[in-house]
């Protein structure tokens, strides 16, 4: 039996400067002007319809940014209201949270009059009775979770992020007190793909042989499985914007996080910034292009699944 081949390009947009290590937003214009324009196009060259999950933040600053995405062809997604740390959906209130969320899917619908149903929360911190507080506020999709990925401890939200271990591999409509098990409400998970390492845009640029050793193990798993792939990174690794400073904020009180998550994160994700990060992309898109995977949205999948169900 043939097994699916589908490919999700994930994105998640928000005004994190990289190369000075806090959020800015100066760094939303290099977003729109450079970041955007360049994954864009790229998508254009090999038909890829892809999924962009914006913070609020940004789609009120720079309303174009979402447009742009929009009028390609591309699903709008919720990245939540912010990127500030201690704003994560997994410290807020429930209260909060469903807040944040209503906020921010209101933001997106009002710039491209459409609905929006999909959702990554900022550095994919949630809880586990997540799927409650999302169909609350009229979400269907999540992709949060990163199933079997090993490097949490360099995040914050580690000790949550420890349910990322027994979570399923492929999209799965979640347990509604548990998003991290397979049940029946209507959330559909949709995890980004990892196999240890992660298959994100931050690993294919700190390590690009070992980040195709993953890519090349994930295909195997899915031509055994169907599996699809999930892959995700941000229009501000495509961008070459001004050092502001040298100083590594400190975003957190306990130690051994800031020098985890802010000093040797901060000193690894540097690496193959800008535009010297489109051609090692390049080669990512074009092997799902000759292997003959097809490139669909988070809608796509959910819609069609939600058909095959019923």
């Amino acid at each position: 039996m043939t097994k699916e081949k589908t490919c999700l390009i994930t994105n998640d947009v928000e005004t994190t400067s990289i190369l000075n290590h806090k959020l800015r937003d100066k760094t939303g214009q290099y977003v729109l002007t450079q970041g955007m324009p360049r994954l864009l196009d790229l998508y254009d060259k090999y038909q890829v319809k892809a999924t962009f999950f914006y913070t609020g933040h940004i789609a009120q600053l720079y309303p174009d940014v979402v447009k742009m995405a929009h009028q390609r062809g591309h699903e709008v997604g919720s990245h939540g209201l912010t990127h500030e740390v201690d704003q994560a959906f997994d410290v807020l209130t429930p209260q909060q949270q469903l807040a944040h969320l209503k906020q921010s899917k209101q933001i997106l619908e009002d710039i491209i009059g459409e609905e929006v149903i999909s959702f990554r929360a900022p550095a994919a911190r949630v809880d586990k009775t997540f799927p409650t507080i999302m169909q609350e506020a009229g979400f269907k999709v999540d992709s949060s979770v990163s199933s079997q990925r090993l490097d949490m401890m360099f995040s914050f939200g580690a000790l949550k992020k420890l349910h990322w271990l027994t979570a399923p591999r492929k999209y799965y409509f979640t347990n509604p007190d548990n998003i991290f098990q397979r049940g029946n409400s209507d959330i559909m998970e949709v995890p980004i793909s990892a196999f240890g390492f992660p298959y994100i845009g931050t690993f294919m640029r700190i390590a690009p042989a070992l980040n195709r050793l993953t890519r090349t193990t994930l295909y195997w798993e899915t031509l055994c499985t169907g599996r699809q792939f999930v892959f995700l990174t941000h229009p501000n690794e495509f961008i070459d914007e001004d050092r502001e400073t040298t100083k590594i904020e400190r975003r957190t009180n306990n130690y051994i996080s800031y020098l985890l998550a802010d000093v040797l994160r901060h000193k690894l994700k540097v690496k193959n910034l800008g535009e010297k990060a489109l051609p090692i992309f390049e080669r990512e898109l074009k092997f799902f292009q000759q292997k003959d995977f097809e490139f669909i949205t988070c809608r796509n999948l959910y819609n069609r699944n939600k058909s095959a169900a019923s």
